[in-house]
Formats: structure tokens, sequence, C-alpha cells
């Protein structure tokens, strides 16, 4: 219910939209109901039976406008929930998204968050449409008819409106989580194996990959089957309560109209209303089960809504336009949020200076700190002891666009985009004209690469630049990083998949830079190391 609630507020910017839906919604159905009730009348007595023709009508104009108006804010909403996921996404990373399944967080971003239109579109508006319909049925039968028949009718509302959709809703729970957990997993699987075929057949595990995708499809087959149950008991249940109800007014209605307290039409009226009264309840009464998986993803979204960063943007701290140095002071470091306990810490009591305008070169044994030094530097994640200085003032207590703007960054592995290459470049300038792409290009030692292929800058990359060898990616996002134009620039093994040609290339562009930019370079090549002005030796910090 806390998580439904959530979901409720959501909908206070379009709340006149939904009370034009409810509005639509009970004046429907109560054409619908009146259909059979005027022409019963009508049997009876003399009615023009035009009215019932135009009831039918305005029955599907109102129809229409009340799903008009529920899938206006579900469709509003759901975009406005992706912004807002979208935007925790980047708040977390890269440090709480580091290591996480990305196929069960493309799950969580496109049907988990498409499966709350269901809440939005199909359960909030017949909620109350049922209610106002419920109540002005039972107004009806008590006033035209007798107070036991609106009671029996009103008793049938309560068991169908609020006690099957709860035990329905029991029942479907854990299936509908089951569902969504393993759909999501499923996903996961997929996509880390689609990306990894060309090794599966290189060593041969495809039966096995095959024999874990059948294991997970047939726990997957298992829950599907399981949640057509309770759909089956769904159903069940509900028609065994709409028969018991018509046959109980039926009941009602005889025996009152053998102690003469009503007239044969009432008796025929009250069961002609029962029967078709009950569509929104019976729309409520199913939400049990079918609300059991939108209550499932509803908590998978907003418990990644929930998450704290690791790191919280600064935004009303000190904006840093000039770079004069950084160091870092006694830092002490783990990938855990405590020192306590931990048997891996990655830094420990380190301290170097890096002097503006100066070329610096970290050298260690892999794993031994190297990246993370230039990942604290970025502040992408926090030190559990020691300061971070960045033109001598904590990083801290730089407002984070201001940090940034000042530093450029290449890592190991560089993520291209499926978009063009120019645009892809641009991503560390975006009003940048396309003769500065082309002398960051020319910097990077691509530019006549770029030239060679037929569209130039404007060929398309495909997916996760799969169409690039990963010396090409490398030399974009050193592109990227000449682009940026940042004072102090941080290059993780730029030159590692580079041949010795292309790696003096790129050596002599980044000397290019001395006296211009502060560079730090980490590499295990000790021909990189050469044009340094001077190296700090990183030894393995972490306790075994």
């Amino acid at each position: 219910m806390k998580n439904l609630l959530r979901l409720l507020k959501l909908i206070k910017p379009l709340f006149s939209v939904m009370v034009l839906a409810v509005i639509f919604g009970t004046t429907g159905f109560f054409c619908a109901i009146g259909i059979p009730v005027l022409g019963i009348i009508a049997f009876y007595e003399r009615f023009p039976l035009k009215i019932l023709v135009l009831l039918g009508i305005f029955r599907g104009v109102f129809h229409y406008a009340e799903q008009y108006c529920n899938h206006y804010i579900a469709f509003s909403l759901l975009a406005r929930i992706r912004n807002i996921v979208f935007a925790k996404l980047r708040e977390l990373g890269p440090a709480k998204l580091e290591g996480r399944q990305k196929g069960n967080l493309i799950s969580l971003i496109t049907s988990d968050i498409e499966l709350l239109e269901l809440f939005f579109a199909h359960t909030v508006s017949p909620v109350c449409i049922a209610f106002f319909v419920c109540a002005g049925v039972t107004a009806f039968l008590w006033i035209s008819c007798h107070c036991f028949i609106a009671l029996t009718a009103l008793f049938f509302y309560s068991i169908m409106g609020i006690f099957v959709p709860l035990l329905l809703q029991r029942i479907s729970q854990k299936a509908g989580c089951d569902y969504r957990e393993q759909f999501a997993q499923m996903n996961a699987f997929l996509l880390d194996n689609i990306r990894g075929l060309m090794q599966t057949i290189l060593y041969g595990t495809g039966a096995k990959k095959m024999k874990i995708l059948q294991i997970k499809n047939n726990e997957f087959a298992k829950t599907k089957e399981k949640m057509a149950l309770n759909e089956g008991i769904t159903a069940s249940i509900i028609d065994s309560c709409v028969i018991l109800a018509c046959v109980s007014m039926l009941f009602v209605s005889v025996t009152l109209y053998g102690m003469s307290q009503i007239d044969f039409s009432c008796v025929i009226i009250s069961v002609a209303v029962i029967l078709s009264s009950f569509g929104p309840v019976i729309a409520v009464a199913r939400l049990g089960s079918s609300l059991s998986q939108t209550i499932a993803a509803a908590q998978r979204v907003l418990s990644l809504l929930d998450e704290k960063s690791v790191v919280d943007v600064v935004n009303n701290q000190t904006d840093c336009k000039v770079f004069v140095g950084a160091d870092l002071e006694k830092v002490s470091f783990s990938y855990n949020k405590t020192l306590a306990f931990d048997e891996q810490i990655i830094l420990s009591e380190l301290s170097l200076d890096i002097p503006k305008n100066k070329i610096i070169g970290l050298q260690g044994k892999s794993g031994c700190g190297k990246s993370t030094v230039l990942k604290l530097f970025m502040r992408f994640w926090e030190v559990q002891s020691g300061t971070v200085h960045v033109s001598c003032l904590p990083v801290q207590k730089i407002n984070t666009d201001s940090l940034r703007s000042l530093e450029s960054c290449v890592t190991q592995e560089t993520v291209l985009f499926h978009d063009t290459i120019e645009n892809n470049i641009k991503i560390a300038k975006l009003d940048a004209a396309s003769w500065e792409v082309q002398e960051a290009c020319k910097k990077a030692s691509i530019h006549d690469f770029i030239m060679s292929l037929p569209n130039g800058y404007q060929t398309q990359i495909a997916e996760l630049g799969d169409n690039f060898s990963g010396g090409e990616r490398q030399r974009l996002g050193l592109a990227r990083a000449f682009l940026h134009d940042g004072n102090f620039l941080l290059l993780d093994e730029p030159t590692s998949n580079l041949d010795s040609y292309n790696e003096k290339i790129i050596l002599d562009s980044v000397f290019g830079e001395r006296g211009k930019k502060t560079i730090v370079l980490v590499s295990h090549r000790e021909s990189t190391l050469k044009i340094c002005d001077k190296i700090y030796k990183i030894e393995n910090r972490r306790n075994s």
C-alpha cells in the first residue's frame, strides 16, 4: 500500500483529468444500467424507446472519453517516471552502477515502468467509478424497491469490490514478484551471452549455456503456469460471486413479493439492475490478480529511486574556474563503505602531488589502485579517510559541474553510442563546431582514418562500437578528451590498444599539451611513461 500511495501522489498534477475520467466512467455505466431498467419500465408503461437508443450512444461516447482520459494520464506519467528514473541512474552512476546487471536495468527501465500503465489507466479511476456506481445503484434500489434489496446488493458489492481483490492479491502476489524478478534475470542472462557469443563459440561452451538457459526457462514457465492458474481461480471466484449475487437477489425479491412488500416489476428490475451493475465491480475484483505484477514492478522501480548515491552532487559550494594543481593527502579508500573489517583496501594512506602544467605518471601492478586515483580526482567515489584536493580545495567543496568542466578523462574502456562519429565525439562539447571536432581527432591520430570512411564523420557507429577496433575506439575516446579541453587531463592506459607507431603519435600529441595542461598518465608501458616529468609507483595495498 505504501508503494501504491507513492504512485498515487504522481497523479496530483493531472488530478483534474482524473476527475473527468471518473465522471465520464460513472455516467457511462449509469447509461448502461439504465438501458435494461428503462426497457423493463417501458414494457409496463408507455415509454419513448428513442431514449434507450440515446443511452446506448452516450454509453459509447462516455466510455471512450473515460478511456482517453485514463490513458492520457497513464502515458504522461510513464514519460515522467522514465525521466525520473533516468535522472536517478545519472545520480547513482558510475559508483552504484558498476557491477549491476545491465539486462536487469533494461528490464526495469522498459517493461517494469510499462507495467505501471495498468495502475494509472485501469486501477485508480475504475475503483472510484465502482464506488460511485455501487453507491448510486444501492440508493436507487433503496428508494424505488426495498431496503432489503438494496442491502443485498451492497453486501455483494462489498464482497466483490473489497474481499475478493484482497484474497486474489494474497494468492497472486508471490507469483507476480517471482515473475518480474525471473523476467529481469532472463534478460540479463540473454544480454550477457549475446555480447559474449564469440567467446561461447570459441571455447565450445554453447551446450552448457543452453542447459543453464533451459533451467531458467523451465523455472520461468512454472511461474507462468502459477499465474495462469491464479487467473483461472480469479475467473471462477468472480463468476461464482456474480451467480450467487443474482440468485440471492432473486430469492430476496421473490420473498418480498410473496410478502406483498413489492410488486412484480420490482422483482424484475432488481435482478436486471444487479446483473447490469456488476461491470465496474468485476473490473475492481480482477485487479487483485492483475495488479500482482504491477505491484512487483512498482517495488523494483521505487527501490531504485530510494537508493542513496555514493557521491552527492554539489551545487551550493565553490565554482573552480582556474586549475592550479591537485593532490592526495593520506587517502585511504575501499570500494566498500567502511575500512573496518574490510579485506579489500585499495589505497592506504596514499599521498601524492600533481603540480600545474606537468605530466605525472602513475605506475604499478594491476589492481594496485592507479585507476582508482583517477576516479577519486573525478569524484566518482568518496574516500573513507584523507582528502582529495583540486586547485587547493577539497573536491567535496567544489560544485560538481565546475569540477568536471576542469577535468577530461579517458578510461580504459571507451563507450561508443549508436550514432555518428561526429555526435559521439561531440558528447564532450555539445556546441562544438565541425572544425573543432576535426582538430581534436587530428590530435588523437584518428582523423585520417575517419576521412577514409565513405561517410567520414557522419559514419554510423554500431552498438557499443562493434564496427571499430579496440585501438580505434580508444583514439575516439582521446578525441573526446581533447575536445572537452579540460585543464586537468586524466589518461588511463591511453595507448594500451595501440601499436608503437600510433603510440608515438598519441604521446607526441599528449606531450604537445605540456605547459598548457596538467596531465596524469596511467600506464604499464615504460615507453609510455618516458614523457612524464615525474612518476609515482603505487604499491598494491590489497590485504589478502
